[in-house]
């Protein structure tokens, strides 16, 4: 008799069905959402100057000794976490341990560690996707976050909006996937992290989840209820514990007893001299557009994922339970729960949707995945059902191929049109002086941070039209002092009103160089007149010397779908749709 077959043992049993959950292997994932984010580190322009000011020039003081400081660092306020830039300042710091060391060089080493941690979070996510629904789920998860433009901006991002979006990839994986028991307590922590050290609006997005817990504990059984309350404190003591640790933290730097969490929270919603308002509001379909702009056909599906869902429910004859229902219904919320939120706050910003990213790429490939059922298992009978299956597989290809070409197009077309700024800063390593000044006037918002300038040169500003609030400098004052005595010494001139202060800016004989943007095409229109603390700074040749110019998207004069997307510069292009240019500057004065 031939011998008998070994019985896998159920370790290796459970081992295999894990391994056929997924369509490609876990660390090909990786790869791909590495590969993607990696391309972001080394192009995306900094879309908001938020990230600049709040956040590098925070990190470039820890790292260097000086920077801009803006109101929310001064100690009267301290309504941003240096615990968040301190995280951030163990790779810079790294980088400088390194060969061939430079501030440039720690400015990318952070992209591209931001980069990594992006990619891990987003590989767990799409792990347990697979897990928890269907391979086919995942690989749409992959398509809609790496060919996006939002991913493009938001993976390497050194802002708390970007943190959080990390840290809610983990808590999701974490709350989706229930194999080996449910993980409540861990998911809450990696929400918490997201929220406390980073934004704590982002909390919010672990609701659906919590109320899922409270949900099924409701009806179950005294140890089934006993067990999701001990899951349920032990996340709200984590959550307590890392309060408390950021709370330690900020008192050492600002030398005060200061919860930043909770001064977020209190000024976005509670302030009494304007809010967030003061620096501009959009109308309710804001994020409407920008979402349809950064995912094209995703953010549809995402929009329809529900609705969708219901349908097939209601309509298949599949059996399924009512926890497994239920189940989906929360992974879908997360999503339609934050784009709730944030447009029916006046304040609308990109940034603000990036938490929300990898929740908008699981509705829509959730909602791909049910419209390819309903289009592959269509009767016969019906009009679906009687399309061929290779006409049916072109249909969805090209579908598919349309949206990945349409979110290259456009992130071509972010960095061709608006990556200057992170180009003209090369020369002053040799052209610049130790310590000299590199000035900013209408430009003062596209400066990228201070790792840009060597020679220990500082960023100033000289007037221009803007009657906002411009940032300060933080104290280099250190004698006496202690270490960075500029996060608590007293400020002067920052107040939370976005009220002009005439200290901030300097004369323009101070400056041995000047940044500025010109535009000819707009210069041609017969209604343009030269503001009058905004002069072409380019065209005075007398006073400036040009070091380096660089192509720089004219939006102004840019028809919408050349600014849009990318537009090649193509004769057979009528000129109308084109897109138009001008110059962004480094100057040098003339002595």
């Amino acid at each position: 008799m031939p011998p008998k077959a070994a019985r896998p043992s159920p370790k290796h049993a459970r081992k295999a069905a894990i391994k056929n959950a997924y369509a490609i292997e876990p660390i090909s994932a990786f790869y791909i959402f590495l590969g993607a984010n990696l391309v972001a580190a080394l192009f995306a322009p900094i879309q908001d100057c938020d990230e600049t000011f709040n956040y590098w020039e925070p990190l470039h003081y820890l790292s260097h000794g000086y920077g801009l400081q803006t109101w929310e660092y001064s100690p009267d306020f301290a309504i941003r976490s240096w615990l968040y830039i301190a995280l951030h300042a163990v790779p810079s710091n790294l980088r400088r341990l390194l060969p061939w060391t430079s501030k440039v060089g720690e400015f990318y080493f952070v992209r591209y560690v931001l980069a990594a941690v992006c990619a891990m979070c987003q590989t767990l996510m799409w792990r347990a996707t697979c897990l928890a629904l269907n391979p086919r789920v995942g690989i749409f998860f992959i398509l809609a976050l790496v060919f996006s433009p939002g991913n493009f901006h938001s993976s390497t991002a050194f802002l708390p909006s970007s943190f959080a979006m990390y840290m809610g990839m983990l808590g999701a994986a974490a709350f989706m996937n229930w194999r080996g028991g449910l993980k409540t307590s861990q998911g809450m922590f990696w929400f918490a992290v997201g929220g406390v050290f980073g934004w704590p609006f982002a909390l919010a997005l672990c609701a659906p989840f919590v109320l899922e817990e409270c949900f099924f504990a409701m009806f179950s059984d005294g140890q089934r209820f006993f067990e999701a309350f001990v899951r349920v404190g032990r996340g709200v003591v984590a959550t307590l514990l890392l309060i408390f640790f950021d709370f330690v933290l900020n008192t050492f730097f600002y030398k005060k007893i200061e919860v930043v969490s909770w001064n977020i929270v209190k000024y976005n919603i509670f302030s009494s001299t304007g809010g967030p308002e003061l620096y501009g509001t959009e109308p309710w379909d804001f994020y409407f557009k920008n979402l349809a702009l950064n995912f094209n056909v995703w953010f549809v599906l995402a929009l329809l994922s529900l609705p969708l869902f219901i349908i097939q429910k209601l309509f298949s004859k599949s059996f399924e339970t009512f926890q497994s229902g239920l189940r989906t219904v929360v992974f879908l919320s997360p999503f339609y729960l934050w784009l709730a939120i944030f447009t029916l706050q006046p304040h609308k910003e990109e940034r603000f949707m990036y938490p929300a990213y990898p929740f908008l790429a699981l509705n829509a490939a959730l909602a791909l995945h049910t419209l390819l059922s309903f289009f592959g298992n269509a009767s016969p009978k019906t009009l679906i059902g009687k399309i061929p299956a290779k006409l049916k597989l072109f249909i969805v290809a090209a579908g598919l191929m349309l949206s990945i070409d349409v979110g290259l197009v456009r992130i071509w077309g972010l960095y061709s049109g608006y990556s200057a700024p992170l180009a003209i800063y090369a020369p002053l390593v040799e052209v610049g002086g130790r310590g000299e000044n590199v000035c900013f006037g209408k430009d003062w918002y596209r400066f990228p941070s201070s790792y840009f300038l060597p020679n220990d040169m500082h960023a100033k500003f000289i007037r221009s039209e803007f009657r906002g609030l411009l940032p300060g400098e933080f104290s280099e004052a250190r004698t006496g002092f202690g270490f960075w005595s500029g996060t608590w010494l007293p400020t002067i001139g920052l107040n939370d009103r976005n009220e002009e202060d005439a200290g901030k800016y300097v004369e323009l004989r101070a400056c041995s160089f000047l940044v500025d943007t010109q535009f000819p095409e707009q210069q041609k229109d017969l209604s343009w007149k030269v503001p009058p603390n905004e002069p072409d700074y380019v065209a005075d040749t007398e006073r400036w010397q040009e070091v380096l110019c660089v192509p720089f998207l004219d939006a102004a004069s840019t028809p919408f779908l050349a600014r849009a997307l990318w537009v090649p510069e193509w004769d057979v292009i009528p000129e109308r749709f084109k897109r138009k240019w001008g110059r962004h500057c480094l100057l040098r004065q003339k002595r």
